[in-house]
C-alpha cells in the first residue's frame, strides 16, 4: 500500500515529537537534519541550534568502543550499517555529562543509495538514580545485617551490632560472654579493626590451651635464665600488642596465680617478663571472652572478683544461635556462598525440606556447628541444591521423630523412632538399595537395617520390588 508523502510527513512529525525518547538524523554528509522534542530536553539544544551541525556537538563517550571521530565516514557507521545499544555519556549543552544509551541504524533507499542515518537516544538519568538508590539500599541492609564477618537480621544480633559499634569507639576493656561456636572471636575482631587501634597488631591467647607456666610466658614473655628451657629472651604477648589488642580466649580457665598477674598488668599497664624486675611500659587494649559464668565463679572463690569487675568495663553477650532463628537462613546461604568459592562448585542454596531441618535443629554447637553442617552437606552434594540427605545425620535424624515421641530438652542427643516398612522401603529406593547409606541415614547400624528387611520380608536386592 502507499502512502500520500504529504500525509507520511506530517505522521513522522507526529510520531518523533511524542516519543519519550530522543531521536534525530543525519543527511548523507553527517549533518543533522531532524531533532525532536525529547532530545532538545536530554541535550539542552533547540532544534534551530542542532539542525545543520555535526552529531559530534554531543561529543559521545563511545562510537564503536572509541571517543567521538571527526566525521561520519570515520566512525564506522557506514561500513557497519548500525550501532547496537550501546551504554555511553553525551555532553550536554552546559557542560555535564548525560548518561544515556544510542542506538544507530544507516537508512538506504530501494537502490541501495545512502539516504542518511537515524539515532535513537535513551536517557538513563533517572534509571541510574534508581540503581544508586537501589545500591544504597542494599548497602545500608547489609551494614544492618552484617559487622565484618558477623551475620544476622535478628534483635539480638542487632543489639550485639550496636554494642559493637559502641565498644569500638572506646578504649575500654570488653568482656564477651557467649557459647561455644557463637563468634566470640569475630566480635573481639570486628570491635579491633573499627577502633583507632586498628593499625595496631590484634594478638589472639587461647587461655585453655596452655599449662600456667606456658601461660604466664605466652602473656608476660621471659629473660634468659629465667627457668630452664629459657636459652634467650622472650617478648610476650602484651609487648607484642603495644598499640594494639590483646584478645584472651576462654579468661575463665587462668589459674588464680596468673589473675593476679593480669589484674596488674591492667591496673598499672605495666608487664614485668619472668625473670627479670623490671617493668615495661605497654599500651594495650584487653577484649577478654568465656563460654564460663564468670559471676558465679566469684561466688565459688574460682575467680578474682576485682580481676572480673576491671574485664567486665563493657560486657557483650551473645546468644545462641537456637534463641536467633530467624538468621539461620541467611547464615546458611552465606556459607553456601563461602564453599562455592572455595569448592568451585554452583550449588544453589538448600531444599526447602533442609531449611525447615536447620530451623527446627537445636543447635548446641551454634554457627561453628551450622558451617561444619554446609561443609558435610557440600561434600555429598550431587545435585544443584542441597537436600535433606546431604545433612549430617544429628541434624537428619529429627525427620524420623515419632510425632507421639516427647520433645527433648535443648542439648539432648536426637534419637531416631521406630522405622517403618514404608520409610524404610523409600529409603531403599532412594539409596539404590545401598544398605550403607540407609543406615547412615536412619542412624543406625548396617546390621539392624538387614534385620528389617529380614522381618518384613524384604529382598536384599530389591529384585522382587
Amino acid at each position: 500500500m502507499r502512502i500520500s508523502p504529504v500525509w507520511n510527513k506530517q505522521f513522522a512529525e507526529r510520531l518523533l515529537d511524542s516519543m519519550a525518547e530522543g531521536v534525530f538524523t543525519l543527511d548523507s554528509q553527517g549533518y543533522i537534519t531532524t531533532w525532536n522534542p525529547a532530545m532538545e530536553r536530554m541535550t539542552g539544544y533547540t532544534a534551530a541550534e542542532a539542525i545543520g551541525q555535526s552529531c559530534r556537538m554531543l561529543k559521545f563517550s563511545k562510537c564503536f568502543d572509541q571517543n567521538c571521530p571527526s566525521s561520519m565516514r570515520e566512525c564506522g557507521i557506514l561500513e557497519k550499517g548500525a550501532v547496537d545499544p550501546t551504554e555511553c555519556h553525551l555532553e550536554h549543552r552546559d557542560g555535564h555529562m548525560v548518561s544515556v544509551i544510542k542506538n544507530v541504524r544507516v537508512v538506504k533507499d530501494e537502490n541501495n543509495q545512502l539516504l542518511g542515518v537515524v539515532e535513537t537516544i535513551t536517557d538513563l538519568t533517572e534509571l541510574n538514580q534508581v540503581r544508586m538508590k537501589f545500591e544504597e539500599a542494599q548497602r545500608k541492609l547489609a551494614e544492618t545485617y552484617q559487622f565484618g564477618n558477623i551475620i544476622g537480621k535478628s534483635h539480638a544480633m542487632q543489639e550485639v551490632f550496636n554494642s559493637i559499634s559502641m565498644a569500638a569507639k572506646s578504649n575500654a576493656t570488653v568482656l564477651i560472654h557467649g557459647e561455644s561456636g557463637t563468634g566470640k572471636e569475630l566480635v573481639a575482631s570486628a570491635i579491633h579493626y573499627n577502633s583507632a587501634r586498628e593499625k595496631g597488631p590484634m594478638l589472639t591467647v587461647n587461655c585453655s590451651a596452655l599449662s600456667e607456666s606456658l601461660l604466664e610466658s605466652e602473656l608476660f614473655g621471659h629473660v634468659r635464665g629465667a627457668f630452664t628451657g629459657a636459652t634467650h629472651d622472650r617478648i610476650g604477648r602484651f609487648e607484642q600488642a603495644h598499640t594494639g589488642t590483646v584478645f584472651l580466649d576462654e579468661i575463665g580457665d587462668i589459674s588464680t596465680y596468673i589473675q593476679l598477674k593480669l589484674l596488674r598488668t591492667i591496673q598499672e599497664k605495666q608487664v614485668e617478663r619472668v625473670g627479670e624486675a623490671a617493668k615495661r611500659e605497654i599500651d594495650f587494649r584487653i577484649i577478654a571472652a568465656t563460654h564460663k559464668d564468670l559471676a558465679s565463679l566469684v561466688r565459688q572463690g574460682r575467680f578474682r572478683e576485682d580481676l572480673y569487675y576491671r574485664l567486665k568495663v563493657f560486657p557483650i553477650t551473645l546468644p545462641p544461635l537456637r534463641r536467633r532463628r530467624e538468621d539461620i537462613p541467611f547464615l546458611a546461604n552465606h556459607f553456601v556462598d563461602e564453599f562455592n568459592k572455595k569448592t568451585g562448585k554452583s550449588i544453589q542454596g538448600l531444599s526447602t525440606d533442609a531449611m525447615r531441618l536447620l530451623m527446627e535443629y537445636h543447635w548446641p554447637g551454634n554457627v561453628r556447628e551450622l558451617e561444619n553442617a554446609i561443609e558435610h552437606a557440600f561434600v555429598l552434594c550431587r545435585d544443584g541444591q542441597i537436600g535433606i540427605f546431604d545433612l549430617p545425620v544429628e541434624i537428619r535424624q529429627i525427620e524420623y521423630f515419632s510425632p507421639a515421641q516427647p520433645a527433648e530438652k535443648p542439648g539432648a542427643p536426637a534419637r531416631p523412632a521406630k522405622v517403618t516398612k514404608d520409610t524404610l522401603m523409600q529409603l531403599l529406593r532412594d539409596c539404590g538399595w545401598n544398605k550403607a547409606e540407609v543406615a547412615r541415614r536412619l542412624g543406625r547400624s548396617r546390621t539392624s537395617v538387614w534385620q528389617y528387611m529380614k522381618k518384613w520380608g524384604i529382598p536384599l536386592d530389591g529384585a522382587r520390588q
